[in-house]
Parts: structure tokens; sequence; C-alpha cells
């Protein structure tokens, strides 16, 4: 490994371990740890720009995370945990976190909240588009319509139609490329293809869902020019329940073509 590729790795590990709540200096004696493949306080200050007497606390911060073990000798030496582990380990500790953290916001949704979803919202982002359409796909109950371009079917989004699917829920498609309706049938084996009055692949628009008639989101894709993807360059409109003016529109333009099909 080069030294440009090690300083890169280093840096960015220290990043995203600092993001995930280790102290700047823990971070560092942990990086430095696991480049040294462990090492004694003097050796981690060396290579970590962590002074020696603050690298007894890093390693005791590293501990009660238990990605470090110690060694009892003159001098004390410490041994970290490997990368496979450690990633682990945050994967556990963040899940129980999220698992607490939707529980309490669970608790704290009213019994009402569909009521207070009425109106056309909007929605800036593709990562925050997809979490709502996800959301959508996940309560469906009868049946989802979907139109998309194929740069926005993702492995989540699909996994999720494969779920609904798997659970009874009519997937309908209608107005994709030939390539996209092929990947999603192979997924998808139960999905449905109907003709649609215009062809969506050909438009500028993002992603058409609607979720057993009464849940809609429609959202169009801004240009970006010759430039690398902008997380914010997709921006969505959706509504809920079954007299939502956004509903009532989509659901009479899908009615005379998919009427025949729900009989």
């Amino acid at each position: 490994m080069s030294h440009d590729v090690s300083e890169s790795a280093r840096s960015v590990a220290v990043e995203q371990l600092r993001e995930l709540g280790l102290s700047t200096y823990a971070a560092r004696t942990f990086v430095a740890l696991v480049s040294l493949g462990g090492g004694t306080a003097q050796e981690v200050s060396e290579v970590a720009a962590v002074p020696r007497t603050r690298v007894y606390d890093a390693v005791s911060e590293l501990q009660e995370r238990g990605l470090v073990d110690e060694r009892q000798s003159t001098p004390k030496r410490f041994w970290p945990v490997s990368g496979e582990t450690s990633g682990r380990h945050f994967e556990r500790y963040y899940r129980h976190r999220v698992e607490r953290l939707t529980n309490a916001l669970d608790a704290l949704e009213p019994a009402s909240r569909a009521d207070k979803q009425r109106g056309v919202w909007t929605v800036t982002g593709r990562e925050t588009v997809t979490e709502r359409l996800i959301e959508f796909v996940d309560d469906a109950d009868e049946e989802v319509v979907f139109m998309t371009v194929e740069a926005l079917i993702t492995d989540e989004v699909v996994e999720r139609l494969a779920a609904a699917s798997e659970r009874g829920v009519a997937i309908k498609l209608a107005g994709l490329s030939d390539s996209v309706e092929d990947g999603l049938r192979e997924r998808v084996p139960d999905v449905d293809l109907f003709e649609s009055i215009w062809v969506w692949s050909d438009t500028p628009a993002g992603r058409l869902l609607t979720v057993d008639q009464e849940q809609t989101l429609v959202s169009v894709l801004l240009e970006n020019g010759d430039g690398p993807p902008d997380p914010r360059d997709e921006t969505a409109i959706w509504g809920a329940g079954a007299t939502n003016s956004l509903v009532v529109v989509l659901r009479a333009m899908f009615t005379w073509q998919l009427e025949g099909e729900r009989e």
C-alpha cells in the first residue's frame, strides 16, 4: 500500500469513527493500533499524534466499546479487534439505538396521524424521496401502481416491492423501458404490466406511485448539466387520503386503465 493510500485510509477511518461517536483521540488511537497491529502507549503516541498520557484515556474509551484488549506487561500493550469485528460492533450498537429511537417515536405519534396528512406535501432530495416511497410501499395492503426510470430502480426499492408482492399486494407497472420491466419481472415474478397513456421513461419525470388508491407520490428530476449527481436532484409531491386532491386526480387518470383488472 502506498503512503498516499495509507494516509487516505487513515483519514477516512478516523473521520468515520468520530461520526460513529468516538472522541478524536480514541479514533486516532484505534486507527494507530490497527495500522500497527497492536502496540504500547508510546508507539501509539508516535503514530497517532496523541499525547502519550492521553492514549490511556483513549484506550479506556475503546475498552468500554469492546474494541481494544490489554495485555498486562511492562510496558502495557494494547490489541485492537479486527476491522470486521469493529464493524459488527458498531452495527449492533447503532441498530439497538435506532430500535429504541423508533419505539420512542412510535409511542409519541398521535392515533390520528392520517388526519394530519391532509393536503399536498413536498419532499426534496433523492434519498428522502426514496424513503417516503418505501414507507408507502410498506404500508400497502392491496395494490401498488408504480412508474419510474431505470436510474431510480435501486435494490432497496425492488426489495420492498418484492416483499409487498409476497404478502399478497398486487404490483402494477406501466410506462417503463423494456430493460426496467425485464429486470423488475425477474425479481418480482408476479408483477403485472399495463398500458399507460404515456411512456414514463420518455419524460423528465422521476417516479409515480399510488398505493391502495389512497396514497400517491409524483417526483421530477432536476437537470444538473454535465456535473456529478446532486443529492437534491429529485423533488416530489405526495398526498394521502381517499379525498386528497392529488390522490383523486391520479386515481381518475388510472381508473379506466385498471378498473377491468381490479374487477
